[in-house]
């Protein structure tokens, strides 16, 4: 239940619509329910305006379907489920409706249509290689309820690539940098747009770049203004926080 959902029922509590006693049912189960090997944060979407997202990539398919069932049986509409492996995306399916993205590793479980997007989030990489990550970030951004412009492969290795959508980045409330190899393209964003640039470094590149690390330190020492870093391959972390700066 989120922040909405509450209002709502308080609302039709206060005008005899439904009575205490059944919006005490609705909300029993906050702040969370103990499945033994889980613990359900019920109470998140209050708390945070956003429900629990399952990081599925650890977890065995049999553990993603009973948390992800168990949520839906909440009354929630869908769940966002991420590094969703095509295996226990194929088990999940087998009794739930899932939208799943096999790139990005993407799932939404339940009942799902992309919203309409509000704003203007411009997710750009530095080669196709990092589509990936920006997928993860774009369709979280998406599933927020966020508008989404993407720019793929349009490293600093051919930069006229980028200059050419230099109008696209002008427009964004926010943008998302994603690149490997030495991270450069977040500090190039970051001096051609007035709004906040979230880095993303992936583990693209050959051995010296230590799986992100190289592009992770590059981005960290950006001498752009604005330039925020989130960690290694967190599509994820970029396209939630962009949606939170988003509709601010």
């Amino acid at each position: 239940m989120n922040k909405e959902e509450l209002k709502t029922l308080l609302e039709k509590v206060a005008n005899g619509e439904v009575s205490t006693d059944e919006a005490m049912l609705k909300i029993k189960i906050q702040p969370y329910e103990d499945l033994g090997f889980a613990k359900i944060d019920t109470h998140r979407g209050v708390r945070q305006g956003a429900d629990e997202v399952i990081f599925g990539a650890g977890k065995t398919k049999d553990q993603i379907k009973k948390i992800t069932q168990h949520i839906l049986s909440t009354g929630t509409k869908n769940v966002l489920i991420t590094r969703l492996s095509k295996e226990s995306a194929d088990y999940l399916r087998e009794d739930t409706k899932l939208f799943y993205d096999e790139l990005s590793k993407i799932g939404i479980a339940g009942e799902y249509e992309k919203p309409d997007g509000v704003g203007n989030i411009v997710i750009a990489t530095g080669g196709t290689s990092d589509i990936p990550v920006a997928e993860e970030a774009a369709l979280t951004a998406e599933y927020y309820s966020n508008k989404v412009v993407r720019l793929y492969d349009v490293g600093v290795a051919g930069i006229h690539r980028l200059m050419d959508n230099a109008d696209t980045l002008a427009k964004a409330r926010v943008v998302i940098a994603v690149a490997g190899m030495e991270g450069a393209l977040a500090s190039v964003v970051g001096g051609m747009v007035d709004c906040p640039v979230i880095a993303v470094p992936t583990s693209v590149g050959y051995g010296a770049n230590f799986e992100g690390l190289s592009a992770l330190l590059s981005m960290l020492n950006s001498c752009a203004s604005g330039v925020g870093v989130v960690n290694i391959d967190n599509g994820f972390g970029a396209g939630y926080l962009a949606g939170m700066i988003n509709k601010m």
